[in-house]
């Protein structure tokens, strides 16, 4: 099973993908990771993503679409969760594409919808462990002894240097531009479902295994 997961920052796809990895066993092609173990793996393709972004250049469309083709050609039987890519239709034509290549499809688009509003309250809230990635809340979900992850136990806990309200707005404003109108793309393809991102994670996640049922 190939699905999307689509939501402006601070929705929660981190969230739910991570449960996805854990629960299906299904692989999680985050752009951003993906780029950042290609610079360090000394590959062709490696070195010339890190020349890219050395030079302080944005990534093209057609290095990532590379990367995962690579990542879709090792296989994996559970599927693949597609988070923070495709942000734009020509992405999501290119997506299509390279799946009907390598003999795959996308079984389903999950909207994690949220209100904007509550999203500034999430996001200039949160901080993340820098050892195992755990998310906690200052409000809604703290660590139970300050300071210390809950799940390893470490004390790197860290605050996106652009989790504030300004910054969100911008990001915000970018992903309205040019991502939101995938919700419509993959609606008229009949492809779209939509999940209120604003419950409790763990009806959110039961929700999309709704979805995906």
């Amino acid at each position: 099973m190939n699905i999307i997961l689509l939501g402006p920052p601070g929705a929660g796809k981190g969230t739910q993908a991570r449960r996805l990895v854990e629960e299906r066993g299904m692989v999680q092609l985050s752009t951003g990771d993906m780029l950042r173990d290609a610079r360090t793996s000394g590959t062709e393709m490696g070195q010339k993503v890190a020349a890219i972004m050395d030079a302080g250049q944005l990534v093209t469309d057609e290095i990532v679409i590379g990367l995962i083709d690579e990542k879709i050609r090792n296989g994996n039987a559970a599927g693949f969760i597609f988070d923070g890519f495709p942000r734009t239709l020509g992405q999501a034509d290119a997506l299509n594409e390279l799946l009907s290549r390598n003999g795959a499809q996308l079984e389903a688009v999950i909207e994690i919808a949220v209100d904007d509003q509550a999203l500034v309250n999430r996001i200039t809230g949160r901080y993340t462990c820098g050892n195992c990635g755990e998310v906690y809340h200052d409000t809604t979900k703290p660590t139970k002894v300050d300071g210390v992850c809950d799940a390893c136990g470490s004390t790197d806990l860290k605050r996106r240097a652009d989790d504030n309200e300004d910054s969100l707005k911008t990001r915000l404003m970018e992903y309205y531009k040019k991502t939101s109108p995938l919700i419509g793309y993959y609606y008229a393809r009949g492809d779209l479902k939509s999940v209120d991102g604003l419950q409790d994670p763990e009806k959110v996640a039961a929700d999309i295994a709704k979805a995906l049922a």
